[in-house]
């Protein structure tokens, strides 16, 4: 006898799903131990649903490793099924939207996703620092020198005098992401202190700076500004969200300049 014979019917009603205030996709490298969870603090809301693929990636960042994620970009983006309506896709690497292109990295995201915003953390930083009013700032970054020096002249471009620039000079995403937040704390409060630099970018996403924020600030009495803090604000203001937080920087009081 068929076991399924008197299976019951249920009753059921739909409703809007996950996300009723917004839907937001993330691509992540492969490689990436740190946005995931930093994003689950900055973005935990009942009506904000996120959305994951991993596009793949070499664990050495240089130059050239970045520049190939953009052939297997429009792919990731593809594992986010555009049925789910995204509001905001973000494409979570600093490094790799310095050496593919901001516009570049929008161009293949609204190819699969028309209707949907799109960020990364180097446009997000940009739209933070406007927010913010800062032209001035020190960068901290984990890369090595090749890497470093062209985002360095990629903010330059955009009318963001970079007065200080200090790195922990590694090409490994695996050592990058063990680096201790105790470690960055410091190098953003020694960075940071230069009077010719009006706030701090800690870039990476895969550096844990988000626990050090607050601390930073209250020590430099400036803004910092970190890859994942300002995507995720970034991503945010994009889809309309408003939220205030006391616990992840001044960044998150200011609302995004018309046209960011």
């Amino acid at each position: 006898m068929n076991a399924l014979t008197h299976l019951q019917s249920l009753p059921f009603e739909l409703d809007q799903g996950l996300g009723t205030h917004a839907k937001i996709g993330l691509i992540i490298l492969q490689t990436d131990q740190t946005i995931e969870h930093e994003f689950a603090t900055i973005l935990r809301r009942d009506d904000v649903a996120l959305y994951h693929a991993r596009i793949p990636n070499e664990m050495e960042v240089t130059p050239e490793t970045l520049k190939r994620m953009e052939a297997d970009m429009p792919i990731a983006a593809a594992l986010l099924p555009a049925q789910f309506d995204f509001n905001v896709i973000g494409y979570c690497c600093t490094s790799g939207a310095t050496m593919i292109g901001e516009s570049r990295v929008d161009q293949i995201l609204r190819k699969v996703h028309p209707k949907a915003s799109t960020s990364n953390p180097l446009t997000a930083c940009k739209a933070a620092l406007r927010a913010l009013d800062l032209k001035r700032i020190a960068l901290v970054t984990p890369y090595a020198p090749s890497v470093t020096s062209q985002m360095r002249e990629n903010l330059k471009a955009s009318g963001i005098e970079v007065n200080a620039v200090a790195s922990f000079n590694q090409s490994d995403d695996f050592t990058v992401a063990r680096i201790s937040s105790s470690s960055i704390l410091a190098a953003t409060e020694q960075i940071g202190v230069r009077e010719d630099c009006d706030g701090v970018f800690v870039s990476c996403t895969s550096l844990r700076t988000l626990p050090i924020i607050a601390a930073a600030e209250a020590h430099l009495g400036k803004p910092v500004i970190s890859s994942n803090q300002a995507l995720g604000w970034h991503l945010m203001r994009l889809a309309g969200i408003d939220s205030v937080s006391e616990n992840y920087g001044q960044l998150f009081h200011h609302p995004m300049i018309k046209g960011n």
